[in-house]
C-alpha cells in the first residue's frame, strides 16, 4: 500500500499531522490485515482499530475545522456584497443629487425665459450683443452633446452591471428610472431653448434700454456654463464610482469561484475517504465473523468447523469448470457441521449490508458443492438488509444471518 500517495493526497485538505497520521493508520491497518490472524491477533488488531478510529476521528475534526474556515470565507464574501450594495446605495445618491441640480437648473431657465418677455421691446444696437449670445448658445449646446455622450456611456456601463448579483438589480433599476427622467427634463430643456430661439427674432425692433437687461442675461449665461461645468464633473465622479463598482463586482465573482473550487476537492477528499473506510469496516466484519463463527452459527450448526476453501478442491472438479472453480475458492467462508443432525456445508458471503450481488453468489458458490452430492447451504451474513434482498434471498433459499441473528427461512 502507497501510504505516501495517501499523504500527499490529504495533506492539502486535512494539515500535514492530520495527513500524516492518517496515512500511518491506514498503512498499519493494511499490514496487519495481510495475513490470517489468531483468535489472540485478532483481539491485538481490534484494539488497534480502536485507538486508529480515535486518530481517525481527530483527522475528520481537523477536516471539520478547515471546512469551518471555508464558512468563514463565506461570510467576508457576504459582507464585500454588503459593501458592494452600500456603494450602489452612494450611486442612487449621487443620483439624486443630479436630480436636484437639473431643477436648479429648470429654475434658472425659467427666469430666463422671464426676463426675455421683457427684452420683446429692445433696441436694434443691442443685436451684437444677441449674436454674441448666440454663440454662447452654440457652445452651450456642443456642451449638451458631451453630456449626452456621457450618459450614453454610463448606459453602457448600467448594461455591464446587469449582469452582476441579484441583490444589486433593484437599486440598477431605480437608477435607469433616474436616468430616463433625466432625459424627460433635458427634452423639456431643449423645449425652453426652442422658446428661447423664437424670442430672439423678436429682439431686432429692441430698444437701447434693454442693454443693461442683455447684460443682465449675458450674466446668466455665464452662470449656466459654470453650472453645466459642474454637472460634468458629477457625470466623471459618477462613471469612476461605476468603473469601481464593476471591477468590484469581478473580484467577487473570482472569490465565489475559488470558494467552490475549494469545496469541490474537499467534497472529493471526503468521498474517497468513505470508500476506504467502507473497504476498512467491511474487512474488520469478515474476519470478525469469521473468527467466531461457530459461536454465531452454533445454534444453527452443531459441532461447526470453519473449513479452508481448497479443501473441498477434490470434490468439485469433478462437476465444476475451471471458472467456477475459481469463482467457489473467492468465497468468503466455508463451514461443515451436523445441520437437524445431517452432516452438511454452509457456503458463506459476508457484507457490511446484504444485498441482490451477495445472495446470488452464495447460492451459486453453494449449488456447486450440490452437484458434487454435498448437502449445503448458503447463507449471507451482514449487519443490515433491505426488505426487498430479503425477500429475494427467501426465494433462492438463501439463509441470512444479520446483526446477531438467524432470521427466518422462506419455509
Amino acid at each position: 500500500m502507497n501510504t505516501y500517495r495517501i499523504f500527499e493526497e490529504f495533506r492539502a485538505s486535512l494539515g500535514e499531522p492530520a495527513a500524516k497520521a492518517l496515512a500511518e493508520t491506514l498503512g498499519s491497518m493494511f499490514e496487519e490485515m495481510k495475513d490470517t490472524v489468531t483468535k489472540a491477533e485478532f483481539r491485538a488488531l481490534t484494539e488497534t482499530i480502536d485507538s486508529r478510529a480515535s486518530r481517525m476521528e481527530t483527522a475528520i475534526a481537523n477536516l471539520a475545522e478547515a471546512q469551518a474556515r471555508t464558512e468563514a470565507r463565506i461570510g467576508e464574501l457576504a459582507e464585500a456584497q454588503a459593501r458592494t450594495e452600500a456603494r450602489v446605495e452612494q450611486i442612487a445618491k449621487g443620483q439624486v443629487q443630479l436630480w436636484e441640480a437639473q431643477g436648479r437648473l429648470e429654475e434658472r431657465m425659467g427666469e430666463l425665459a422671464g426676463r426675455m418677455g421683457e427684452l420683446a421691446e429692445a433696441q436694434a444696437r443691442t443685436e451684437a450683443r444677441v449674436e454674441q449670445l448666440a454663440k454662447g448658445q452654440v457652445q452651450l449646446w456642443e456642451a449638451q452633446g458631451r453630456l449626452e455622450e456621457r450618459m450614453g456611456e454610463l448606459a453602457g456601463r448600467m448594461g455591464e452591471l446587469a449582469e452582476a448579483q441579484a441583490r444589486t438589480e433593484a437599486r440598477v433599476e431605480q437608477l435607469a428610472k433616474g436616468q430616463v427622467q433625466l432625459w424627460e427634463a433635458q427634452g423639456r430643456l431643449e423645449e425652453r431653448m426652442g422658446e428661447l430661439a423664437g424670442r430672439m427674432g423678436e429682439l431686432a425692433e429692441a430698444q437701447a434700454r434693454t442693454e443693461a437687461r442683455v447684460e443682465q442675461l449675458a450674466k446668466g449665461q455665464v452662470q449656466l456654463w459654470e453650472a453645466q461645468g459642474r454637472l460634468e464633473e458629477r457625470m466623471d465622479q459618477l462613471t469612476e464610482r461605476m468603473d469601481g463598482l464593476t471591477v468590484r463586482m469581478g473580484e467577487l465573482a473570482d472569490a465565489v469561484k475559488d470558494t467552490n473550487n475549494a469545496l469541490k476537492t474537499t467534497n472529493s477528499v471526503l468521498e474517497r475517504l468513505t470508500i476506504r473506510t467502507d473497504a476498512v469496516v467491511g474487512r474488520t466484519f469478515e474476519l470478525q465473523f469469521r473468527d467466531r463463527l461457530t459461536a454465531y452459527l452454533g445454534r444453527f450448526m452443531r459441532r461447526g468447523k470453519l473449513l479452508a476453501n481448497d479443501t473441498l478442491l477434490d470434490t468439485i472438479e469433478g462437476v465444476a469448470t475451471d471458472d467456477e472453480i475459481d469463482d467457489f475458492l473467492r468465497a468468503d467462508a466455508v463451514a461443515s457441521g451436523l445441520i437437524d443432525g445431517v452432516p452438511s456445508h454452509v457456503v458463506i458471503e459476508v457484507s457490511s449490508v446484504g444485498d441482490f450481488h451477495d445472495i446470488e453468489r452464495a447460492q451459486r458458490r453453494a449449488a456447486i458443492l450440490g452437484r458434487a452430492g454435498l448437502a449445503t447451504v448458503a447463507l449471507v451474513a451482514c449487519e443490515a438488509i433491505s426488505p426487498e434482498s430479503l425477500a429475494f434471498a427467501r426465494m433462492k433459499d438463501v439463509r441470512i444471518w444479520c446483526n446477531g441473528s438467524l432470521l427466518e427461512s422462506a419455509a
